[in-house]
């Protein structure tokens, strides 16, 4: 802990497959009232399933972890459990060993939650003494055994801007793809370390963002599985409600045989559970359909949470030699695209700031 910041790590517990947890709680608890001396503070997920909301969003929700799960649970209804997801479908992950298939969670409807809501795997918050910060858990438990999370929390005051970049990221000619900012062969983390040595970096983050003329691509932080981007993820962006319409309360049968019934029902599930999250929001019942109404003629990315910017924990703590990226064994940085770039790239404009 060094006296410009304190830095702190907790372990949680979820007690609910999906769960809403007081981090700032937990750190009071373990460690004192330190982060109270701090008017700043980062806190950082190391999970594909579990992160935080921006601060505005939650000072909108009233910082009610009530209203968190009610907003939570339309994309649980956009994307419910058990559906037919190909992550899911385990004897096809060519990736895991038989002993590995029998412990892993079936959870792709976590990871289009995560993803789909605008989770965040790091975020920096204004430091409110009484206000709550919710570390937000969508798969904690797995075969009735609650997962252990680990998160890290900085306390500061200001960040500084270090150093700035900008990278071309070549993309392929398919108008719906995803790429991982980690492959070695676009060379932004090999780069960025050699800044963090640069500048001695002890805590801060890297901020990865979008140029303002990058249009119809997002970014988000989450497992590069194959299964998962190319096909479960793919296929959202190309019809919205394909899952709710398999796996809605209210489908035939199969509703498959009859599409546009499917959709019809799937539109009245979807009215009736944003209705119900966004009454927790202040948003009038024309806007909520006007909200469905896109969902049904648009692509996924005028109603995903999808980010223009995702951000990287810089830590000095995790390595043994010096600072670097801190992420989870799972964690990528991925940028999606919904329509083909007209350049044949997508431009990102990379920043390093220094917690102080």
């Amino acid at each position: 802990m060094s006296i410009a910041t304190a830095r702190f790590t907790v372990e949680l517990t979820p007690s609910s497959r999906v769960d809403v947890i007081d981090i700032k709680e937990h750190v009071r608890q373990a460690y004192g009232d330190i982060l109270s001396l701090y008017s700043r503070a980062l806190y950082c997920s190391y999970h594909t399933t579990a992160g935080f909301y921006d601060q505005s969003l939650c000072d909108r929700l009233g910082h009610s972890p009530e209203t968190l799960q009610a907003f939570l649970s339309a994309f649980q209804e956009l994307f419910p459990p058990g559906a037919e997801y190909s992550h899911d479908q385990l004897h096809l992950r060519s990736e895991l060993s038989e002993e590995e298939r029998s412990r892993e969670p079936r959870n792709a409807d976590s990871h289009l939650q995560f993803i789909g809501s605008g989770l965040e795997n790091c975020v920096t918050y204004l430091n409110r003494p009484d206000t709550p910060v919710y570390f937000v858990e969508l798969d904690g438990i797995n075969e009735d055994t609650p997962r252990r999370r680990r998160s890290t929390v900085i306390g500061f005051n200001h960040e500084v801007v270090v150093d700035r970049l900008e990278f071309d990221i070549p993309v392929s000619t398919h108008s719906i793809d995803s790429i991982s900012l980690k492959d070695a062969h676009i060379g932004i983390y090999d780069r960025l370390q050699q800044l963090i040595d640069r500048h001695g970096i002890k805590e801060g983050w890297v901020e990865i963002d979008l140029f303002p003329d990058e249009l119809n691509t997002g970014l988000t932080v989450n497992e590069y599985e194959t299964l998962l981007m190319k096909h479960d993820l793919a296929d959202v962006l190309r019809d919205p409600l394909r899952f709710v319409a398999e796996k809605g309360r209210n489908m035939l049968r199969n509703p498959r045989q009859i599409p546009g019934k499917a959709k019809n029902y799937a539109k009245y599930d979807l009215v009736r559970v944003m209705n119900r999250a966004f009454d927790k929001l202040g948003l009038s019942e024309s806007v909520v359909e006007r909200i469905v109404d896109r969902l049904m003629a648009l692509p996924a990315s005028h109603f995903f949470g999808m980010k223009r910017s995702v951000r990287l924990l810089v830590t000095d703590g995790e390595a043994t030699h010096g600072s670097s990226i801190v992420q989870g064994t799972y964690q990528s940085p991925i940028l999606v695209q919904w329509q083909k770039a007209k350049r044949g790239s997508r431009r990102l404009r990379i920043t390093l700031k220094q917690c102080t």
